[in-house]
């Protein structure tokens, strides 16, 4: 190998690591707030980025029908929970996120055309359309159960996962699509050649590494998510709200993973399925933050990234081996050194 064939791995490993790492991320944030392993985040990888691909071919997805009717079961699911203290403003709040938003969605892409026009208006309406289902799924199936041990809300997320992998074959067929880039812009740099696009996936994923840091830091929602990830039983305490935390968290979450599909899906082909192949390269950084650790989770996704790269070069046939194997010795190491205790509540 020389040393333009290892830029060019690291180039790539370098982009594939910061995807990793928005999902990682995603997913230290639903885990500390909530306890839940939030496995369908890949598929909301696969939803935005082939929603994406609809509205470019000018097809209103079949993502607009399921926001559509989880709103309307989140709707009756909040109502049941409020049934004792329904005020005139809490009516108005509980029609209004599961009423009037998806509908509002709905009455815009089936009106409108997206096929012509600016590629951020379809990205905006992609993240519209994708991100409220996964505050409307934690809504119908996690908080009902938010209470019950990890293991039961883990299988849980196993079995929703399944059911999106369904849905995402009906909505979208077995077919893969791809995207139009963000940029097309083109820069050599010595033996590199850095596409607008893969500048766009580091630089989006700083930003948003940036913009979680200064909300986790500087304001008082998310110093309400950072309460709740260090001690629920405290934070509930001194009257911070559980479910607020847990629709915020899956809010930010599945709009990370959305985004993640959308700025993936220009430099490889999504299927249905695709995004929980990626997810699971997350979820080994995520593993080796020990799920709770935003910095360590980022560098072990990009470390992941590299890895893979690497892997693809010198052992394509076993890069995925390669890379789940790097869970086990972080598995090892942290069950030796953490003491076994019970689970929280």
């Amino acid at each position: 190998m020389d040393f333009s064939i290892f830029l060019i791995l690291l180039q790539d490993g370098v982009v594939n690591g910061a995807i990793y790492a928005l999902l990682a991320l995603g997913l230290v944030l639903i885990f500390t707030v909530t306890r839940i392993v939030f496995v369908p985040i890949g598929d909301f990888v696969s939803y935005g980025a082939l929603t994406l691909a609809a509205l470019e071919a000018g097809r209103a997805p079949g993502t607009v029908w399921l926001l559509l009717i989880l709103g309307g079961l989140s709707t009756l699911i909040s109502f049941w929970f409020a049934r004792n203290g329904l005020t005139a403003a809490r009516v108005a709040r509980i029609l209004g996120e599961g009423v009037v938003l998806p509908l509002v969605v709905f009455l815009a892409i089936r009106t409108f055309s997206f096929a012509e026009g600016s590629q951020y208006v379809r990205v905006l309406a992609a993240l519209a359309v994708v991100t409220p289902i996964g505050l409307y799924l934690y809504n119908i199936v996690y908080r009902p159960i938010a209470h019950a041990s990890v293991l039961v809300l883990l299988v849980v997320s196993v079995a929703l996962h399944l059911a999106m992998v369904g849905l995402g074959l009906v909505f979208f067929g077995a077919e893969g699509s791809g995207t139009q880039p963000l940029s097309t812009l083109t820069l050599e740099l010595g033996p590199l050649f850095l596409t607008g696009q893969a500048i766009a996936v580091v630089a989006v994923t700083l930003a948003l590494i940036a913009g979680l840091f200064v909300f986790f830091d500087r304001t008082l929602m998310g110093k309400a998510l950072r309460a709740t990830a260090v001690n629920r039983l405290g934070a509930r305490l001194v009257g911070v709200s559980p479910v607020l935390c847990g629709k915020l968290g899956f809010v930010l979450a599945t709009a990370i993973a959305t985004l993640s599909g959308i700025l993936v899906s220009s430099l490889t082909t999504i299927y249905y399925d695709t995004g929980f192949i990626i997810a699971l390269k997350g979820f080994v950084a995520a593993i080796v933050g020990g799920l709770v650790s935003y910095p360590i989770s980022a560098l072990a996704a990009v470390l992941v990234g590299v890895v893979e790269a690497f892997s693809s070069f010198y052992a394509s046939a076993f890069k995925e081996v390669i890379i789940f194997m790097m869970i086990i010795p972080v598995l090892l190491w942290r069950s030796f050194r953490t003491p076994v205790v019970e689970d929280e509540e």
